[in-house]
């Protein structure tokens, strides 16, 4: 399976959950599959995501779901420390590992080699991480959100993106949306 594959498959679990979804194609993948005023585009700041979801999930008590790739990732790996160590129960953190930085043209990363995420956010910390494989990331999802317990979910899937258009909401009524999402 590829990211949009999963994606299609655990969308029924993300409605009318909080998500802050990793920039370039995973949000545009995300949108097009099942925009939603809960979803929080990232259209810029790469590695982010897992941060701002991780503020998001500190500062109020609704699940939060930050989609992330394992490239964004390893662009901010600080993140991984500070998620170890403030890990909100509502906090599910996904990281999705094509072993690729997707959005800017496949280009491989270390975690098609030696690079084990797991172990990083074991090491960073993070108590509850769990590795599956693409197919069941359906099942572990919801098992997450239902024990309530701040989560690492490593995701590997092949690397590959689909054909989605470009998201034209303006980044404000993104922002608006979502803040009104939260505040409901």
């Amino acid at each position: 399976m590829i990211r949009s594959e999963i994606l299609k498959e655990i969308a029924p679990i993300l409605k009318d959950q909080l998500i802050v979804c990793n920039i370039g194609i995973p949000s545009q993948e995300l949108h097009a599959i099942m925009d939603q005023p809960s979803n929080f585009y990232m259209l810029g700041t790469m590695g982010l995501a897992s941060s701002i979801g991780l503020g998001v999930a500190l500062a109020q008590d609704k699940t939060v779901i930050s989609i992330d790739g394992d490239g964004s990732v390893l662009t901010n790996l600080g993140t991984l420390p500070t998620i170890g160590n403030n890990m909100p129960k509502n906090y599910i953190l996904m990281i999705i590992d094509n072993g690729s930085y997707g959005s800017t043209g496949d280009q491989p990363t270390y975690t098609g080699r030696k690079t084990d995420l797991a172990a990083m956010a074991r090491a960073a910390g993070c108590d509850n991480v769990v590795e599956v494989q693409d197919v069941d990331t359906g099942t572990a999802l919801q098992e997450a959100i239902d024990a309530q317990v701040g989560t690492v979910m490593i995701v590997k899937c092949d690397s590959g993106n689909a054909k989605m258009p470009v998201i034209t909401m303006d980044p404000v009524i993104i922002k608006d949306r979502f803040m009104k999402a939260i505040e409901a």
